[in-house]
């Protein structure tokens, strides 16, 4: 039984654990995908990470403070919104 199997039959719980992670993280900071999965105990599960973000649909929940490793922004699910970079930005993450 791998990885994507138990994310899958545990996707809520994951999802939820990655959220509870995410909301910890301070305007005008960031974290990696790999921070937050190792934040969790699931060392392995950064693409996990990133999947669950795109999922989200909670406000509340600030996804757009989650970059890549290599310090590039990425992909964000922008639901009617800003872009992750607009708000990076606005916040203090990001410098012109």
């Amino acid at each position: 039984m791998g990885f994507c199997y138990t994310y899958y039959m545990k996707k809520d719980t994951f999802a939820q654990k990655v959220y509870a992670i995410i909301k910890k993280i301070p305007k005008g900071e960031t974290r990696s995908y790999k921070e937050v999965a190792w934040a969790i105990g699931q060392p392995n599960a950064s693409r996990a990470v990133g999947t669950a973000l795109s999922k989200n649909t909670d406000p509340k929940v600030p996804c757009h403070r989650v970059i890549r490793s290599d310090g590039t922004i990425g992909e964000y699910n922008q639901i009617n919104g800003p872009s992750k970079k607009e708000l990076l930005m606005k916040e203090g993450a990001l410098k012109k």
